[in-house]
C-alpha cells in the first residue's frame, strides 16, 4: 500500500478569530455578541423603514423618503452602533445652519427613531441599543382661530368624552383624522413623548 505525500505548502488551514472574553460572556447570557451589531449599517435600516411604509401603505411615503435622503447625506453609510447622541446632536446643528425649521428637523429626527425601533422588533434584532435622539420643542398651538378664554368656554361646554380631544387638538395642532387615527403603539408616556408617522411631538410637563 502507498503512501500519502502532502505538499505543506498546498495545505490552508482555517484560522477563525476567537471570540473575546466580552464576546462569550454575552454568547452564555444568551445574548447576541456586539460583533454582530457592528455589521448593520444606516443604509440598511433606511431601507426596512421605508419597506415598513410601503407595506403598510403609509400615504407619507415621499415624507419618509425626503427624510432618509437627508439623514444618508449627512451620516453616510456609517454602523448603526456609530450613530450617537452626540451626533445627532451634530446633526440637529447642521439642519439648523441650513435654516430648516424645527418641524421639518422634528420629522427627519421621527425617522431616525423609527429606524431603530424597527431594527429591536426584527428576529433577530438588528440592533441592541437605541440612541437617545433628543426632539426640538415646537410651537404646535394654531393662533387666530380662538382665544385661550374661548377654547376653555369651548371646552366646557362639550360633552365629556370629547374634552380630551378637543384639547389634545388645540395643544397640537394635529387634524381631525390625525388624533382619530393615533393609537397606542405611538404613544410612550415613560419617555414623554407621542408621534404618528413622521410626526413626534415632546409631551411637556
Amino acid at each position: 500500500m502507498g503512501s500519502l505525500i502532502v505538499n505543506p505548502q498546498r495545505v490552508r488551514k482555517s484560522r477563525k478569530r476567537a471570540p473575546s472574553k466580552e464576546e462569550r460572556g454575552e454568547i452564555a447570557e444568551g445574548k447576541l455578541p456586539g460583533i454582530y451589531f457592528d455589521k448593520v449599517t444606516l443604509n440598511e435600516l433606511a431601507e426596512d423603514f421605508l419597506t415598513d411604509y410601503r407595506i403598510n401603505k403609509k400615504d407619507t411615503l415621499s415624507k419618509g423618503e425626503r427624510s432618509v435622503k437627508y439623514l444618508k447625506k449627512f451620516f453616510g453609510d456609517v454602523k448603526a452602533t456609530e450613530i450617537t447622541t452626540d451626533k445627532v446632536r451634530k446633526y440637529i446643528e447642521k439642519r439648523m445652519e441650513a435654516e430648516m425649521s424645527n418641524a421639518s428637523i422634528n420629522r427627519e429626527l421621527a425617522a431616525l427613531k423609527r429606524m431603530f425601533h424597527l431594527a429591536t422588533q426584527c428576529t433577530p434584532p438588528k440592533v441592541n441599543l437605541i440612541p437617545y435622539i433628543p426632539m426640538l420643542a415646537e410651537n404646535n398651538v394654531r393662533e387666530g382661530f380662538f382665544e385661550h378664554k374661548e377654547f376653555i368656554a369651548l371646552r366646557d361646554a362639550l360633552p365629556r368624552y370629547l374634552k380630551p380631544f378637543v384639547t389634545f387638538g388645540y395643544h397640537t395642532g394635529w387634524r381631525v383624522d390625525e388624533i382619530k387615527n393615533l393609537t397606542w403603539d405611538c404613544v410612550d408616556l415613560m419617555k414623554a413623548w407621542f408621534g404618528f408617522g413622521l410626526v413626534e411631538l415632546k409631551i411637556r410637563g
